[in-house]
């Protein structure tokens, strides 16, 4: 089987490896750097599932590879503050497109300010921990949980429900 990941974010990656080498002996895959078509921070769930499903459909297209995979981090306002969201997408070549979503968290409201003012969270995650690349390991989730979950967990549990639901549709 081969899986193409529509990014080189190592958590996302790592991710998507750790559970398709879970379940399958013989696996490749091809990351590449793929557009989401949505804002570079996305506001809603539902751009935020878009750029998740653009980014699986724009990478099976470029490739030769049977499965496509899209994963999208962005946040979602409500009436109890800001949650960080994450989506993801699996799209293959008999057109089935598989949707899931993961865990929430709500945001500190000095970052939820900031992004309403137009920042995106990862170079504001960067700012407030005086450290760089925080989007590439453990994620706004990962500060925001003290380390017990960080993101290439959160989009652990994303891409086996698409797994999940992938299998279920197709055996």
């Amino acid at each position: 089987m081969k899986i193409a990941i529509g990014t080189t974010n190592p958590a996302k990656v790592q991710a998507i490896q750790k559970v398709f080498e879970e379940q399958y002996k013989e696996v490749q895959f091809q990351c590449l750097k793929t557009e989401s078509h949505v804002s570079e921070q996305p506001m809603t769930d539902q751009e935020t599932i878009e750029g998740a499903l653009n980014r699986a459909k724009n990478v099976l297209k470029v490739t030769d590879c049977d499965v496509g995979i899209g994963l999208e981090g962005g946040v979602s306002e409500s009436l109890y503050g800001m949650f960080v969201c994450n989506w993801g997408a699996l799209v293959d070549r008999q057109g089935n497109e598989i949707i899931g979503g993961g865990a929430r968290i709500a945001l500190p409201n000095e970052i939820s300010r900031e992004l309403k003012a137009g920042k995106e969270l990862g170079p504001l995650m960067d700012e407030y921990t005086q450290r760089t690349g925080i989007r590439k390991k453990e994620g706004a989730v990962g500060i925001f949980t003290n380390g017990l979950v960080t993101r290439e967990t959160m989009f652990l549990h994303v891409v086996q429900l698409l797994l999940g639901q992938w299998q279920y549709r197709t055996k």
